[in-house]
C-alpha cells in the first residue's frame, strides 16, 4: 500500500512541476560545498557564495585547503555563519584530499563514505546524504524539513521520527534508483515552496486529494 502511495505522490508531483534538474553544480566538489553552505540559509545565498568562490578560482579541495581561513570566510559570507562554514569546508577539503581527491573520495563504499562525512564537524545525516546522492550519485534518500512536513500532512508519518527511520521508510517504499531519489527529493522541495508551506496553499495543490491535512480542515 505504502509503495503504491509513494509512487502516486511522485507521479502527481512530476506531472505538476516537471523535471527539476537538481543539484545545480559544475562539479561533484561544488555539490559538496553547496551541501555545507546551504545549512541554515536559502539557495540564493548559497549561489552568491559559490559565485565568489568561482570568481576567486578556489572551488577545489586543494584551493580551499590552501586559502587562509579568514579569506575563505569572507568569500562564503553571503551563506551566513561564514566563519563556522569556512572551518567546515576546510575539514571537508582535508578529508577529500586525505582519501586521494574528489573522485577517489566519492568512490569509497557508501557506508564508509557516509561514516567519514558524519565524522566531520557540522555534517549531519541530511548533509551527508545530500553528498552521497548528488555528488557520489548513490541511491540514498535525503530526508529534509520539506519531506517531514509534506508526508506528515499527507498522514504517512508523525513528522518527528528519527532521521534514519524515515530514510529507511523511503528506501523501502521506492526502487533503489539514484535518479528517482534525486528527482523525488527535488520535487518535494519544490512542492514545499509552492504549496506545502508553513502556512499551506491548498488551492491548486497536486496532492490535495490525497492529503489528510486538507481533509481535516
Amino acid at each position: 500500500m505504502e509503495e503504491r502511495a509513494f509512487s502516486e505522490i511522485y507521479r502527481r508531483l512530476f506531472l505538476a512541476y516537471g523535471p527539476q534538474g537538481w543539484w545545480p553544480a559544475d562539479s561533484p566538489f561544488e555539490v559538496m560545498v553547496g551541501a555545507v553552505l546551504t545549512q541554515a540559509t536559502n539557495w540564493r545565498n548559497v549561489e552568491r557564495a559559490i559565485g565568489n568562490l568561482k570568481e576567486a578560482g578556489v572551488l577545489s579541495p586543494e584551493a580551499v585547503l590552501q586559502l587562509p581561513e579568514e579569506e575563505l570566510a569572507r568569500l562564503v559570507r553571503p551563506a551566513g555563519f561564514y566563519r563556522q562554514k569556512a572551518r567546515r569546508l576546510k575539514s571537508l577539503a582535508r578529508a577529500v584530499l586525505s582519501h586521494g581527491g574528489t573522485e577517489a573520495f566519492l568512490s569509497l563504499p557508501p557506508g564508509k563514505l557516509r561514516e567519514i562525512l558524519l565524522s566531520l564537524p557540522g555534517i549531519g545525516p541530511e548533509t551527508a546524504d545530500s553528498i552521497l546522492l548528488y555528488a557520489a550519485e548513490r541511491p540514498v534518500f535525503v530526508v529534509d524539513a520539506y519531506t517531514r512536513r509534506i508526508f506528515s500532512r499527507l498522514g504517512f508519518i508523525r513528522g518527528n521520527e528519527p532521521y534514519e527511520e524515515l530514510r529507511a521508510l523511503f528506501e523501502r517504499c521506492l526502487p533503489r534508483d539514484t535518479r528517482l531519489y534525486q528527482e523525488y527529493h527535488a520535487l518535494l522541495v519544490r512542492h514545499g515552496k509552492e504549496h506545502c508551506r508553513a502556512r499551506p496553499r491548498c488551492h491548486g495543490c497536486p496532492l490535495r486529494e490525497l492529503c489528510s491535512f486538507e481533509k481535516g480542515k
